[in-house]
């Protein structure tokens, strides 16, 4: 089948020479059994590598299943791939296949490999090196024949080297690597998206369909889309439905368009070292705020415009390292009101399990909320309840 063939069947857009190239590897691939590491920033499209994959394969007519594991709970991860026996937990009241064993003849998908924990990359890489799992609560070893592609926007290297990532599992993985390039570097191929997801939005919402003016596709190619295709496809669509002109000029486009700053999340690719600590960065930023509005009703209380409650130091970017973090430490006067007990200053740990224990108990427990109130991923949340020993209560969504 020709290249453009099999764009048009996978709804892939764009001509740049590295997209060219994943998209061929994946096809010469797929007739064999070789596991396939997809590297690339979040939102650049990764999932579309396997399905292709899978269709030109001879696995095609199994199943093909695809799974978050930065979504799936630290403490039910293993259940989920690998199954479980009746009363091997508490809520266990059956057994139950897990996804390896659902898959088997097929082809898996693990997007997000990088937030799988240890123990259970080391069974993973059981998996991959015989092809047996056993499921929780059992100590029967079973086979399973399953294609593994796995996908990530993590630097692996930088994940080893920190004992977070298994090295061997690693390379076992990365039996195929294929990388996809940033949108910031398909420059060619941002306007030809645009157009696509303009149309596709027209034809959504019965309308004309948007077109830019040439100081707005200029704008366009020059911006940097930290969120790659995903965060254009937003874009699109919000200047599809609030503009009434269907003429975009640059001025117009701005609007849309956050500030391009190098250093802001969401996708930093890992390289500088200090990557593990955004999570933990960004908890502290949004702290910032919700202590700004804190100081504003003290004030309010006193009823002092000039009292002597400090400013909160006003934070435009994440630093690099948090002890580049401002000094935000704050005094509230006793005047006449009533008298405050000098306290020991807030540590980052006091912040982050103040900030968490409020998600949590505003959301009566419900992990996904809280997880979407404080900006991180479920995978993050679960893991900082677990280190500050937080009784949270779990309560699952009504659409979970």
């Amino acid at each position: 089948m020709e290249l453009n063939e099999i764009k048009n069947r996978f709804g892939i857009i764009g001509n740049d020479p590295r997209l060219n190239s994943a998209i061929d590897t994946a096809v010469q691939i797929a007739g064999t059994n070789l596991s396939v590491l997809i590297t690339g920033e979040s939102g650049v499209g990764k999932e579309v590598i396997p399905k292709i994959i899978h269709a030109f394969s001879p696995r095609k007519h199994n199943n093909y299943i695809a799974i978050n594991c930065g979504a799936i709970p630290e403490g039910t991860i293993e259940s989920e791939l690998f199954g479980h026996e009746k009363g091997s937990f508490t809520g266990a009241n059956e057994a139950r296949k897990g996804y390896f064993e659902a898959a088997d003849k097929g082809t898996i998908f693990l997007d997000e490999v990088g937030e799988l924990p240890l123990p259970t990359q080391a069974r993973l890489l059981r998996v991959l090196e015989s092809g047996e799992f056993i499921r929780v609560g059992s100590s029967k070893a079973q086979k399973t024949d399953v294609r593994v592609i796995a996908a990530s926007n993590i630097n692996f290297m930088h994940a080893v080297r920190e004992g977070k990532f298994r090295e061997d599992l690693y390379y076992r993985l990365n039996a195929v690597p294929i990388y996809i390039p940033p949108l910031r570097e398909r420059k060619g191929d941002i306007h030809l998206l645009f157009m696509k997801f303009a149309l596709d939005f027209a034809d959504k919402y019965k309308m004309p369909a948007v077109r830019l003016e040439p100081d707005a596709r200029t704008l366009l190619e020059a911006y940097r889309w930290p969120g790659n295709i995903r965060q254009l496809k937003n874009v699109a669509e919000q200047i599809s439905v609030l503009e009434s002109n269907r003429q975009i000029s640059a001025d117009v486009l701005r609007k849309y368009l956050p500030a391009d700053d190098p250093h802001s999340l969401p996708v930093r690719n890992c390289d500088s070292g200090t990557a593990g600590n955004i999570q933990d960065r960004d908890i502290i930023f949004k702290m910032l705020f919700q202590l700004r509005e804190e100081v504003d009703e003290l004030r309010a209380m006193v009823g002092k415009p000039d009292s002597n409650v400090p400013e909160i130091p006003q934070v435009h970017a994440l630093p690099a390292k948090l002890s580049d973090m401002p000094d935000f430490s704050i005094v509230v006067p006793s005047a006449e009101v009533v008298p405050v007990k000098e306290e020991t200053p807030l540590t980052i740990h006091d912040m982050n399990d103040d900030m968490i224990r409020r998600a949590l108990e505003k959301h009566e427990g419900r992990r996904k909320a809280a997880a979407a109130e404080l900006g991180i991923s479920e995978r993050t949340l679960y893991r900082k309840i677990k280190e500050l020993k937080i009784n949270d209560n779990d309560k699952q969504d009504e659409k979970d």
